[in-house]
């Protein structure tokens, strides 16, 4: 955080809260550090589900569904668009929220949508080596970005033919670690 005006923070409770947080000395002001959301999509077409190689750090080189950190007014499923624009060059049609994933050790909710490609062109972004089409035994398992494209694959696969479902959460005692 820049600190033009030289305010001095310190960590302390403030009054009527529960936990530390970093506090201006000298007006008081609270600086709240919360969760980032992710949002995504598992992108289905033609029985084949769309993933990106990624070309970006964490896990470069492994495959992922297009998701990205959501931007400051946008909503959950412009983000989702978005970042399936920026990845994939590919644009969705978004249907049903699939899953709500919670990553506690990197702070972060994960909002992850069903969709469909809306036109059949698709291409690496910026932020991917490659993008492919992978029908459901063709899915490179070993080398899978994150637990939470794993849960989300499967759970897509539970739901995909289905017009209304649950929204899913992620698998009983599994935090996205490795």
């Amino acid at each position: 955080m820049q600190n033009p005006k030289n305010y001095r923070f310190s960590q302390r409770m403030p009054e009527g809260d529960n936990r530390d947080r970093m506090v201006c000395d000298d007006c008081g002001w609270v600086h709240y550090v919360n969760p980032k959301v992710v949002v995504g999509a598992v992108i289905g077409h033609d029985g084949k589900i769309l993933l990106c190689r990624r070309a970006i750090e964490p896990r470069k080189g492994f495959w992922t569904i297009p998701a990205g950190y959501m931007e400051e007014r946008e909503t959950s499923e412009d983000g989702a668009a978005r970042e399936a624009r920026e990845e994939a060059c590919a644009e969705i049609a978004i249907d049903a929220l699939l899953a709500v994933y919670n990553i506690p050790r990197i702070s972060q909710v994960q909002l992850i949508y069903r969709a469909t490609l809306a036109s059949p062109d698709f291409s690496a972004g910026p932020e991917s080596l490659e993008v492919q089409l992978f029908g459901w035994d063709e899915i490179p398992w070993n080398d899978l970005a994150f637990p939470s494209v794993r849960w989300a694959l499967h759970h897509y696969r539970a739901v995909q033919d289905r017009e209304s479902f649950p929204t899913h959460t992620n698998p009983p005692g599994e935090l996205g670690n490795y």
